[in-house]
């Protein structure tokens, strides 16, 4: 009966809309408190029973279910629109879903869709579980456009469909209940540096850097939602950590912003952080700024924010201030003067967290009010942009890098010429031939298909970075028949991945090595440190072998957009004394922690030793045969890709017995300690720079922590 009830409960909650409205509570009248009061922090479970309470009495609201965190509990998100949009769901979704795939469509259906679908603006809040105020905002949020009856409410509810979505669920009830277990609120903390734990079970605060490979639960439950199914046009990522001196750091960003997207996503995301700051000063907020006001800049790829622009959304950071007890807006005399960055100062005072969530409502409205106004403009220019993709990748195409500017002044260099003086950006003119000399250059081309080799040392690891870019809305292609590609040959069930997509921008940032423009405060001067990551390339970094194919490639295939299954391991010869697993794959490490675990005997051989007919490396894994090791070691190379060797002696010399701690690793800086330990993973960060010094080898790595 206990499990009927849930089933019950499960499918009411998939689909929640109410039949007819009511009145609206407050959060108050549901949760006893008022957001942005002092000294408060709202819990998820808050978060789900107040919208849960709206979607009973309200058919402004429907709740779906996205999908479970790592602490299993369930991922919502609050869909708030008018009652007919919400009837009619499932055919602005498919319109949103058609236009920012791109595909199929012709510019006139294009704007045929455009003006007969909605805007669809995503607003999340929380994924950093410490930055409190998001919590309250996205919970005022919904309630405001739930409960308004304003002019303005109404347009956006008829226009814009809003998909609100509280990130890190599991990160959010810890820091709530951490917080509000003191019950005298005079007693509690002005932040978060006793929590017990990291607010996010595996990555903590680094759970905004998985947006590229999309490797926990609540980072494929949004990627499914923003590049698989309905693609919104307008990302807003709210986050609390404002620049000293302001109040909120909004759009647009200083550079440099990374080539391999459309430049319309940048134009647009300029058009909309207009929008919000002139809002916020009409508003009488004062204290917003932009650019050059903080280091976040347009680059790095892994961001939920910043992944939107390589997928032709517009993403949206807002970092405001504030804190759950009241705090002193700091006086930096140079951030007195107004200017671009920062039109309108704000004086030194006392600031609640009330007034925060003030400008976040203000924000929010601002954000809203521009998608329904420009309704078909945003859902034909994510199409435009699709499109733009689309024809790149299927002729003849190149990007402009730092390295192809290099390669221009080095050939008019070559020529005895010398640059003309010009006051515009630069070091000066130059003929205009040595444009074509790079940039008309067939072998300086982008490629326009990605061929993964099926023969590689590590081929379960080229599938899961194949999986990583399937979860992130790129397709792959499997090939149906043999083909040729660079004067290679490669068999029927090859995977590919075509460039000619609309997500080709991300497609080439995964796969192409980064060029990080010059960036300097002056000629000479010292570099501008970038706001994250510069050198991530994913196929790099996890050493997956591929080939760049310049040209057409014409072979018969299959898309694949669900995630691909390892090729079964193989297990070959008659030994009865052990296993032999081969170094090459990453997944062996996965192997060896099971067996670990297990309380099973594993050690690694010194001496190169060929496994299952691969080349001879050190490194191979011995495991002396048992009934448990057999269980486990079998399991694994079906799972896991791996080639075992059944051995008939144990190998002679050379055996360094693992005990449990393969892998440890101790970085310190200051105060910051991180320390590694395979096969569990433990690590102790004091400092959240320390933490990400080894975030891509634990993350990228061996799969260290598995379980």
């Amino acid at each position: 009966m206990k499990r009927l009830a849930a089933a019950a409960a499960f499918a009411w909650l998939m689909t929640t809309s109410a039949a007819i409205a009511g009145p609206v509570p407050t959060p108050k009248e549901v949760l006893g408190h008022d957001m942005g009061e002092d000294r408060y922090v709202a819990s998820y479970s808050e978060t789900a029973t107040y919208w849960k309470r709206l979607a009973e009495v309200s058919d402004r609201i429907k709740l779906i279910d996205i999908g479970p965190t790592v602490e299993k509990r369930r991922q919502l998100m609050a869909i708030v629109s008018s009652p007919e949009n919400l009837a009619m769901l499932d055919k602005y979704k498919d319109i949103s879903e058609r236009l920012g795939r791109a595909e199929g469509l012709t510019d006139e259906q294009a704007r045929t869709l455009a003006a007969e679908g909605k805007a669809v603006i995503w607003v999340d809040g929380g994924i950093h579980a410490s930055e409190t105020l998001t919590h309250s905002a996205i919970i005022q949020q919904v309630y405001d456009l739930v409960n308004s009856d304003d002019a303005e409410a109404k347009r956006i509810r008829d226009n814009v469909i809003i998909l609100f979505v509280a990130n890190n669920p599991d990160g959010q009830e810890l820091v709530a209940n951490w917080y509000m277990r003191i019950k005298d609120p005079a007693k509690r903390e002005a932040g978060f540096e006793s929590l017990p734990k990291l607010y996010h079970p595996y990555v903590g605060h680094d759970n905004n850097r998985d947006f590229y490979m999309a490797e926990m639960p609540e980072t494929q439950n949004i990627t499914r939602v923003l590049f698989r199914d309905w693609r919104p046009q307008v990302v807003l990522n709210q986050h609390q950590t404002g620049p000293a001196g302001t109040v909120v750091f909004i759009p647009p960003f200083r550079d440099p912003f990374n080539f391999n997207f459309d430049p319309l996503v940048m134009t647009s995301l300029e058009e909309v952080g207009a929008a919000m700051q002139s809002r916020l000063l009409a508003d009488g907020k004062r204290g917003g700024t932009s650019r050059d006001g903080a280091h976040y800049d347009t680059w790095y790829n892994g961001n939920l924010r910043s992944i939107s622009y390589f997928h032709n959304a517009i993403g949206i950071l807002t970092e405001t201030i504030g804190k759950p007890v009241p705090i002193d807006i700091e006086l930096v005399p140079e951030r007195q003067l107004p200017g671009n960055n920062q039109p309108a100062p704000i004086a030194p005072q006392k600031w609640h967290i009330g007034q925060s969530l003030e400008y976040s409502m203000t924000i929010n409205r601002a954000v809203l009010s521009y998608a329904a106004a420009n309704r078909e403009k945003l859902l034909f220019n994510i199409y435009r942009m699709g499109a733009n993709s689309i024809a790149r990748g299927s002729e003849d195409s190149w990007t402009m890098t730092p390295t192809r500017i290099a390669e221009m002044h080095a050939a008019s260099a070559a020529t005895g010429a010398k640059p003309v003086a010009t006051r515009t950006r630069g070091s000066g003119s130059i003929e205009p031939r040595f444009y074509d000399a790079v940039m008309k250059n067939p072998a300086n081309r982008d490629a326009r298909a990605y061929v993964i080799d099926p023969g590689q040392r590590d081929y379960p690891t080229a599938i899961r970075f194949l999986n990583a870019l399937i979860k992130l809305g790129v397709d792959v292609d499997r090939a149906g028949a043999p083909f040729a590609a660079n004067g290679k040959q490669y068999p029927a069930g090859t995977y590919f991945v075509c460039a000619a997509q609309a997500y080709r921008p991300h497609i080439l940032d995964m796969f192409e090595p980064q060029d990080y423009p010059e960036n300097f405060e002056y000629p000479g001067g010292p570099p501008i440190p970038p706001a994250d990551a510069t050198g991530y390339t994913p196929a790099f970094q996890m050493g997956v072998s591929f080939e760049r194919v310049l040209d057409a490639l014409d072979v018969p295939s299959e898309r694949v957009s669900t995630i691909l299954a390892n090729r079964p391991g193989r297990i070959v010869g008659e030994g009865k004394a052990g296993y032999l697993v081969g170094h090459g794959a990453n997944n062996s490490f996965i192997l060896s922690n099971r067996l670990l675990k297990a309380g099973q005997p594993v050690s690694w051989l010194s001496q190169p030793v060929a496994v299952a007919g691969a080349g001879a490396e050190p490194g191979a894994l011995w495991v002396p045969a048992s009934a448990a090791a057999t269980r486990i070691v079998e399991a694994s190379a079906a799972e896991l890709g791996l080639d075992v060797e059944r051995a008939a002696a144990t190998p002679a010399g050379g055996l360094e017995r693992l005990d449990g701690a393969a892998a440890i690793v101790e970085v310190d800086r200051g105060k910051g300690r991180v320390i590694l330990i395979g096969p569990e993973v433990a690590l102790r960060a004091q400092t959240h720079g320390a933490f990400k010094l080894l975030f891509n080898a634990i993350y990228l790595g061996a799969g260290h922590g598995q379980r």
